[in-house]
């Protein structure tokens, strides 16, 4: 019996709906259940078959439990590796490589030095930095936030200089970014899953948590939901993410990815709505089924680029050493007379092309 667990943390809605949705299904030999672990032994072999994860970032021990478990052939949604080698700054450049419009946008020293480091530690840092040159760049009106977080925490909304450096002056010893603010008319949440399907989910952020998610959105024009589709899905799979939400803010009708590291997004039914969580759940269920009549996942390389893509036709095995007997039958070959060549008729050329 295959078994696909859940875990999670404070949320309620969705993993429930989840482990009842696939076990609605009756697929034969697979079943799903809420995880249970205790300490973790070196040699454990996993008891999952595929792991759903919500909540490792919250949780270091679990993210050591997940990376032990996808070692092992436990196929993780989403991959503990990507995920901890993550960062949104590194997002937006790949963003930007990729050809997708993102703000201007930059990356800020630490306003407190990090615990353990004192000024010698920055020698290489500039001093005094050059400010004018950062508000050149993306403008008085922008958004401060952590290079490595989300839900909001220690996000700063900016309208001038004196609210840049008393928000700086709050941020301790995060690192911290300064993005230009898109003044949007169009706004877009978009669930990605499987790096296949997208489901695109009108948002406002500017309203009250409870009610961002927009129920009677007016029509949209078809070549903006094209591209923050074809968007959402190249940064997905640039990422390495089967489970993600992407934002868009729409700027004369042309759509800059804000947020799009968000491997354990929103899905409680009470903040996303009746019909984004039946699809949400829908389609989990059915990506971590078929993930679970693929498992174990096999590792093909010990090495990070390994674990970071396991399934990728790019990382194969390395080939296996030939034997003394081998390579003399593979030499023997080489020095023998070449066959006269027989010609194919047409049906037979037809057939090996």
């Amino acid at each position: 019996m295959k078994k696909i667990g859940v875990l999670f943390g404070m949320e309620n809605s969705f993993p429930g709906a989840l482990v009842e949705r696939i076990n609605s299904l009756r697929i034969d030999g697979i079943v799903a259940e809420f995880v249970e672990t205790g300490a973790v032994h070196l040699n454990q072999q996993p008891r999952y078959a595929v792991l759903v994860d919500r909540i490792s970032h919250d949780i270091p021990f679990y993210r050591a439990f997940l990376k032990h478990a996808a070692l092992h052939g436990t196929a993780i949604i989403n991959n503990p590796f990507w995920w901890s080698a993550d960062d949104k700054f590194f997002n937006y450049s790949l963003a930007a490589k990729l050809g997708v419009a993102v703000p201007p946008t930059v990356i800020l020293p630490h306003k407190r030095h990090p615990e353990g480091t004192t000024d010698r530690s920055m020698r290489n840092l500039e001093y005094p930095l050059n400010w004018d040159a950062v508000f050149e760049y993306v403008g008085e009106h922008g958004f401060m936030k952590p290079v490595d977080g989300g839900g909001w925490r220690d996000v700063y909304h900016i309208h001038s200089r004196a609210e840049f450096f008393e928000a700086y002056d709050q941020s301790r010893d995060l690192c911290m970014m300064y993005q230009k603010a898109v003044d949007f008319n169009e706004y877009f949440r978009c669930y990605v899953v499987g790096q296949r399907k997208v489901h695109i989910m009108p948002y406002d952020p500017r309203r009250p948590h409870a009610e961002r998610y927009i129920q009677h959105p007016p029509r949209y024009d078809k070549e903006l939901l094209k591209r923050v589709e074809q968007d959402a899905l190249k940064l997905c799979r640039a990422l390495g993410y089967d489970l993600n939400t992407v934002e868009f803010a729409v700027e004369n009708g042309i759509p800059y990815a804000i947020d799009f590291m968000n491997p354990a997004p929103d899905a409680d039914l009470h903040s996303v709505g009746e019909k984004n969580f039946e699809w949400i759940v829908r389609e989990v269920a059915a990506l971590a089924i078929e993930k679970a009549k693929k498992s174990p996942v096999e590792i093909k390389e010990l090495r990070w680029s390994g674990f970071l893509n396991p399934d990728s036709p790019a990382v194969k095995k390395q080939p296996a050493k030939k034997t003394a007997r081998a390579r003399a039958k593979t030499s023997s070959r080489k020095t023998a007379a070449p066959k006269t060549a027989t010609p194919k008729s047409a049906s037979a050329r037809k057939a090996a092309d």
